[in-house]
């Protein structure tokens, strides 16, 4: 492992002054390394790695065709998804009637939103329609998902389509162009 060398040194020189032995050290650096590797073995192996989290989206069965009675707006609330993590959302009216426009925070703003609409209407008949916009993120559209899940709410679609008037609502009210 280490070694001590003794050699050398000893004789007269330089005036006969006599000098002491310098002893040299070597250190066998090869159980070190050893010892090295088998610790990052162990780590490696000891280590959960992170495992994928995803969420379970229900969607209805296209084989089957079922009678359903229209929901009305007044139950529903339209989320708009936009630039700089702000929704904007309408209820109880559709784009061509010149509803008010509110603006939310993604998470506790929204969940506040949802909660007090729901209220409005009761759950069974509360319905969430989801449209993001080209200005938002992925991550929105993950948040609000997150907020459906949060807040239980069973009845909520996602449509990738603006209307005409949704877009002219957004425009006029909210101030983004889509």
């Amino acid at each position: 492992m280490a070694e001590i060398n003794t050699g050398g040194g000893g004789g007269k020189h330089d005036g006969g002054k006599v000098r002491s032995k310098k002893a040299s050290t070597r250190v066998d650096m090869t159980p070190m390394v050893d010892l090295g590797f088998l610790l990052i073995t162990f780590f490696i192996l000891a280590t959960t790695l992170s495992k994928p989290s995803s969420m379970t989206l229900n969607v209805p069965d296209k084989t089957k065709q079922e009678e359903t009675e229209p929901i009305k707006a007044s139950n529903v609330m339209t989320v708009f998804l936009g630039k700089d993590n702000k929704a904007y959302y309408i209820f109880g009216k559709a784009a061509n009637e010149d509803p008010e426009v509110k603006t939310v925070g993604y998470g506790y703003e929204f969940r506040q939103a949802l909660q007090e609409n729901v209220k409005k209407v009761g759950g069974e008949k509360f319905v969430v329609v989801i449209k993001p916009t080209k200005l938002s993120t992925y991550k929105n559209m993950v948040d609000v998902l997150d907020e459906m899940a949060i807040t239980k709410l069973k009845r909520y679609a996602l449509v990738d389509q603006l209307t005409p008037d949704e877009k002219k609502l957004l425009k006029d009210k909210a101030k983004i162009d889509v």
